[in-house]
């Protein structure tokens, strides 16, 4: 019945995952991926936008969408370098961090 216990324990379903991610100390695999797909999303409103204000030729407007796509391409970098300092962390460990990991984990060290 561990052994039950244990492959169940280490599924962990993507919106969980993203939870956690959200709660817990540390970014783990599905949460980066999410957030790598909204900035993607996030860039293709922008080119999106980019092209209708120069299709408008109106400068101020070609002004302001250039710079939410400096802020989205800087936002991006930085989380890109930070995470590559810092690396992703597993689920476990989040699960262990906020105290949802089984209890039986804890006492296979003995």
């Amino acid at each position: 019945m561990e052994s039950k216990q244990s492959s169940g324990g280490g599924e962990v379903s993507p919106a969980t995952a993203v939870l956690l991610g959200a709660l817990a100390p540390g970014v783990n695999g599905p949460t980066w991926n999410t957030l790598k797909i909204a900035f993607l999303m996030l860039g293709l409103c922008l080119a999106a936008m980019l092209g209708l204000a120069f299709s408008s030729s109106d400068f101020a407007l070609i002004l302001h969408v250039t710079f939410f796509v400096l802020i989205t391409s800087t936002l991006f970098l930085l989380l890109t370098r930070f995470l590559a300092q810092t690396g992703l962390v597993s689920i476990e460990h989040q699960m262990q961090e906020i105290g949802l990991a089984p209890k039986d984990a804890g006492q296979k060290r003995e």
